[in-house]
């Protein structure tokens, strides 16, 4: 299987991975693009219900694409030599995911479907779905 490599540009050494209240720290060029969307929306990001949403937008986002971060063929390592024979498909049908359009950024929604032929080996199935997370948690055509 061929898995793309964590890009370079997630690498940010110089922000610590918590800050002081134990959130996700936001670098300021971040916050200030959230703030510039909400002032080209038509709204003001000084108002009271606004101040901490850049914040809580960018740490959102960073949840959103986690999959960035981590390789879906972790979750493949782990096999099965004990098959018994098993020559059929192994199949996880309708297993729930959330990503985002890479072209607008928009909310996708729906179901997936995971079928393998097992060879000499077997992954336990619920592997299969880590394996749709990992990858919906990036930005999708």
């Amino acid at each position: 299987m061929n898995f793309v490599a964590r890009p370079p540009f997630l690498d940010t050494p110089d922000v610590p991975p918590v800050s002081d209240d134990g959130k996700l720290p936001v670098p300021a060029d971040v916050t200030r693009a959230i703030e510039t969307l909400i002032r080209w929306v038509g709204d003001d990001p000084a108002r009271e219900g606004l101040l901490d949403t850049p914040k809580r937008v960018a740490r959102a986002w960073k949840e959103y694409c986690s999959g960035y971060g981590e390789d879906p063929a972790v979750h493949l390592s782990r096999t099965f030599e004990e098959v018994g024979g098993y020559d059929e498909i192994v199949l996880l049908r309708d297993i729930p995911f959330q990503s985002h359009c890479e072209h607008h950024m928009a909310p996708i929604t729906g179901k997936a479907s995971i079928a393998y032929l097992p060879r000499e080996r077997v992954v336990g199935i619920s592997k299969l779905a880590r394996v749709l997370n990992g990858y919906a948690r990036r930005l999708q055509v």
